[in-house]
């Protein structure tokens, strides 16, 4: 065989085999999103989010998550958090809202990278692809589960217990769940009975959320803490309505919507605003 022959065929096979990873430029953003397909971030030049005095009822929340991540962009030791609990009460807005903040206090600390629940198996990828960067990235993974049959978990499992690499120094972990435990109870209940050793079989599932080093819990707003959300959100957008004219529309709403939270107060507004003529520019 020729050696112009034997060029061709290697030429060939590198243009087959998929492209070397390369180290991701973060400076251009302070967010991503991870598409794995292509082993790229892309830059999101406007974070949808609240600032963060907005965010009404997690004050104890917002304590911790900003305390540990202000020591992670400093530097220093800092943990995976996952944010469990009720819906629409303010989970992946304050990560967002969290993320700014430290930014704004010391300009491009943090990146911020989203991941898809979907594509939570490549996170070992997206980590490898961070690990050589210059640069500290929280990665968010908003409204994760597990369903039956569902592998992914493992990815998870072996990033939060970092694995034989270890989890990247300039790397950490935020995850929104409305469930505590990630597996729904009948995925749980299926292991258990199936089971030779059932305590063994489920130890692996139920403690998934275990290796996170914070867990913060969000519940249902009561009355008091949603006319505190609708209050402070009527005065940051100079709203024209009187304290009692806002209680009672937003009641109103509420009702309509078979419940208090976050995201309720939030589309409320929204609603008011529009039938007021207001813009919500802050």
């Amino acid at each position: 065989m020729d050696d112009a022959l034997l060029r061709r065929i290697a030429e060939a096979l590198e243009r087959l085999a998929p492209p070397l990873p390369t180290t991701p430029d973060l400076r251009g953003a302070d967010a991503f999103v991870w598409h794995p397909e292509r082993a790229a971030l892309a830059p999101v030049p406007v974070v949808s989010r609240m600032e963060i005095g907005l965010l009404q009822g997690i004050a104890q929340q917002k304590e911790i998550l900003l305390e540990n991540t202000r020591r992670f962009a400093a530097g220093l030791p800092a943990n995976n958090a996952m944010l469990w609990g009720a819906r629409g009460m303010g989970k992946s807005s304050l990560v967002k809202a969290v993320h700014a903040e430290v930014n704004r206090a010391t300009p491009g600390a943090l990146a911020l990278v989203e991941i898809h629940r979907e594509e939570i198996r490549t996170l070992p990828e997206l980590l490898n692809l961070l690990r050589a960067g210059p640069r500290r990235c929280v990665i968010l993974c908003d409204d994760l589960s597990f369903e039956r049959e569902d592998a992914d978990y493992k990815a998870l499992k072996s990033v939060l217990d970092g694995g034989i690499e270890g989890r990247p120094e300039n790397v950490l972990f935020y995850a929104t769940s409305n469930r505590r435990h990630l597996m729904p109870r009948d995925m749980i209940e299926n292991e258990r009975s199936t089971a030779i050793h059932p305590g063994e079989a489920i130890e692996e599932k139920v403690s998934l959320s275990d290796r996170f080093g914070l867990w913060l819990g969000f519940h249902n707003a009561g009355q008091d803490v949603f006319f505190a959300m609708i209050e402070g959100y009527a005065a940051a957008y100079k709203l024209p309505i009187t304290t009692e004219a806002l209680h009672a529309a937003a009641v109103e709403w509420s009702v309509t919507r078979g419940g208090r939270s976050g995201r309720v107060a939030w589309q409320f507004i929204q609603d008011l605003a529009g039938r007021l003529g207001v813009r919500l520019t802050a």
